[in-house]
């Protein structure tokens, strides 16, 4: 008997704009604050993604994903090749299923280095392409760890990270259309403030005919201070923020209206990429609430980006 389709899935293949949040899990045990936090979300997005232990050590995106469920929000569960082999990362998608999660983005993760936990050790076992393709035909073929197949596993609505401000831009394409051949259905860009370089990029993408096989979602990030801003723009080149933002934030005055200010770009971005009829490869939004849940939260019913 087949598997009813997860809701992000039929929403994807739908054709509507579509919306989702991020949110990590909390830094300890509790379970209380992100069933709160999760409460917030229900009925205002299509899915909420838990990030999995992205730049510290969190609970369990598994775990979160499951008690995200509970509450009534269809989680979408982050799944990093940086921390685990092919032996748990397939243990965790027979687990995560078993929970009744099969909402998945695949992604190698950020370099430990780059985060807190400097002195653990990667694995990497696989790329994010070998994972997506591992997972799409998981019920099949389980080769990847000499099994047969998994019987009665999937199928699973399968998403990855794109990277439009990364260079090259033609090798970061090819990329796209490689997990699209392993089974990306939908992509999540990296946070985007400079639209120039995404509109550029969305224009390669449209010519390739990637959009029409996969929806692509911005992410948004609101930024909370004008000292995040300014650190954001000079630690890496992604997310490339212009110097027009980082110069806005600056001038905002005091936290509470830099944090307004924050909120006022994200809405502006959101208004001018819905708007932009050379856009038309855009299917909806990511709206990051990781650090600042009410902010999210804000911003998708200012923006009108609520689920119909």
């Amino acid at each position: 008997m087949a598997k009813e389709k997860t809701g992000l899935q039929q929403r994807i293949e739908s054709g509507k704009p579509i919306v989702v949040a991020e949110i990590s899990p909390p830094t300890g045990s509790d379970a209380a604050p992100l069933r709160e936090v999760a409460r917030r979300y229900a009925g205002k997005v299509h899915a909420l993604g838990i990030s999995d232990n992205r730049d510290r050590v969190c609970m369990s995106a598994l775990a979160a994903a499951s008690l995200v469920a509970a509450e009534g929000v269809e989680p979408l569960l982050h799944v990093v090749t940086r921390d685990r082999n092919r032996i748990a990362l397939i243990s965790d998608c027979l687990g995560a299923e078993a929970l009744g999660v099969r909402n998945l983005l695949c992604t190698s993760g950020t370099h430990q280095t780059l985060g807190r936990f400097r002195a653990a050790k990667n694995v990497f076992d696989v790329d994010s392409i070998q994972l997506l393709k591992t997972y799409a035909g998981l019920g099949s073929n389980g080769e990847l760890v000499g099994e047969e197949h998994f019987k009665g596993v999937g199928p699973f609505c399968l998403g990855a990270v794109a990277t439009p401000l990364a260079d090259p831009m033609e090798l970061q394409v090819m990329c796209l259309a490689k997990k699209v051949a392993a089974g990306a259905r939908f992509f999540i860009t990296q946070p985007v403030f400079d639209l120039e370089r995404l509109g550029t990029w969305l224009t390669e993408v449209v010519r390739r005919g990637i959009h029409e096989k996969a929806a692509i979602l911005a992410g948004i990030r609101s930024l909370r201070s004008a000292e995040e801003a300014k650190a954001l723009a000079e630690a890496r080149p992604s997310p490339r923020i212009p110097d027009a933002v980082v110069e806005r934030m600056a001038s905002a005055g005091n936290a509470s209206q830099q944090r307004a200010a924050g909120i006022e770009i994200a809405l502006e971005t959101i208004e001018r990429l819905s708007a932009a009829s050379g856009l038309r490869g855009l299917r909806g939004f990511q709206i990051c609430g990781d650090s600042d849940p009410g902010a999210a939260l804000e911003i998708i019913e200012k923006s009108g980006l609520g689920t119909d």
